[in-house]
């Protein structure tokens, strides 16, 4: 039967993929690299718009540095929705070994044809990009000052359901399957990166989201070694939330000001720092870290909006949350006073400009030339 070779085909690979993880590369040392190159993808639909304002920023922001040849930020072609479809690769050959030269990653939205998109069935170019590069760890931050809130999300980046989002089975006409997998390295090594920054930010308080009271092999083992690593951090309080509660106290002030970082699977991840994201401002405010061993890549929480290209609203698209994600770039690779400095210009555009995403609003040019204007 072609779903039992099917399913046999899956467990063999994962199999494989768990092997390897044992042998993952350890983090770069960035202040031991004589030049550090940032790539840069632009991605579909306002990704050009927003990735490049964020790369003039920065080419502002870093002129020394790059003047000296300390940095680079490098133009990486290629990853579209049509150059995609036309060499039938969720991330061609010739964009992946140039991804692979460089050290990080600033990269815009990308487009992942849907069911009703009459595309190809071509697999997210982001889960793509996580599996090859291995970047396990999905870190995004939330923060509301006037609320007191102070959120980090540590979320699975390269299993659950997303490893295998395109290798479900049609039984026959009336079964379809999908798979979730986790893994206890996959697992671990992300529990360990969010017990080790919680430890780093004053002992903060971790959270592990789940579902294990239904999904008790997967998420049953994701809960169990997560309390495990965190023996090891016996000074730092630990709980767990079922996913769904969490969703809720999101919201329920002024109880959602006592939460400090959050372990999730990769799902439940998504949909709740999108939630987050939501309390923050909108998903736009919003950047994050896509983390590994040798790779980083960083990116805007959002999508690539298609229709306001479509309704020629694009030069209206609000480039905040990359911008924000080239900051958290900036602090990862050493360059924390840089960073800061973004950060500010970025709050000062925030308060300051009204990004409507079409004409009753300012620009995207109106907000980059803005946030150079008030870099300080």
């Amino acid at each position: 039967m072609e779903y039992v070779k099917a399913f046999e085909t899956i467990v063999k690979e994962q199999l494989e993929r768990a092997e390897r993880m044992k042998t993952a590369p350890q983090s770069t040392d960035y202040k031991a690299l004589d030049k550090i190159i940032v790539g840069i993808i632009d991605g579909d639909g306002i990704g050009p718009i927003i990735t490049q304002s964020c790369k003039k920023i920065m080419e502002h922001l870093m002129a020394d540095e790059i003047a000296a040849g300390k940095l680079e930020l490098r133009d990486i072609e290629g990853l579209t929705i049509e150059n995609r479809i036309e060499k039938m690769e969720t991330v061609p050959a010739d964009v992946l070994a140039a991804v692979k030269d460089c050290h990080v990653l600033l990269k815009g939205p990308t487009m992942t044809p849907g069911k009703g998109d009459n595309m190809p069935n071509l697999e997210s170019a982001n889960v793509k990009l996580r599996k090859e590069l291995d970047l396990f760890a999905n870190v995004r931050p939330v923060s509301i000052p006037e609320k007191n809130i102070n959120w980090t999300f540590f979320r699975e980046n390269t299993e659950g359901e997303y490893a295998l989002g395109s290798q479900g089975v049609d039984i026959n006409d009336d079964i379809s399957m999908d798979f979730k997998v986790t893994t206890t390295i996959g697992t671990t090594r992300l529990a360990r990166a969010a017990f080790e920054f919680a430890k780093a930010n004053g002992n903060q308080r971790v959270t592990i989201v789940t579902k294990a009271n239904i999904m008790k092999k997967t998420d049953g083992k994701f809960l169990s070694l997560c309390y495990e690593v965190a023996k090891d951090y016996p000074e730092i309080q630990v709980d767990d939330y079922y996913v769904d509660i969490t969703a809720a106290n999101l919201i329920k002030e002024p109880a959602n000001s006592k939460f400090n970082v959050f372990i999730l699977p990769n799902l439940y991840g998504d949909i709740i720092t999108d939630e987050a994201a939501q309390i923050q401002g909108g998903v736009g405010t919003a950047g994050s870290i896509n983390q590994g061993g040798r790779y980083a890549m960083f990116e805007a929480i959002h999508g690539s909006a298609p229709r306001m290209i479509s309704e020629g609203r694009g030069q209206y698209a609000n480039p905040s949350s990359i911008v924000r994600a080239g900051a958290m770039l900036l602090r990862h690779i050493g360059y924390g006073d840089q960073a800061a400095a973004l950060d500010n210009a970025l709050d000062e555009a925030l308060d300051a400009l009204s990004m409507t995403s079409n004409s009753t609003g300012n620009s995207t040019d109106d907000f980059t030339e803005f946030v150079i204007s008030h870099l300080k």
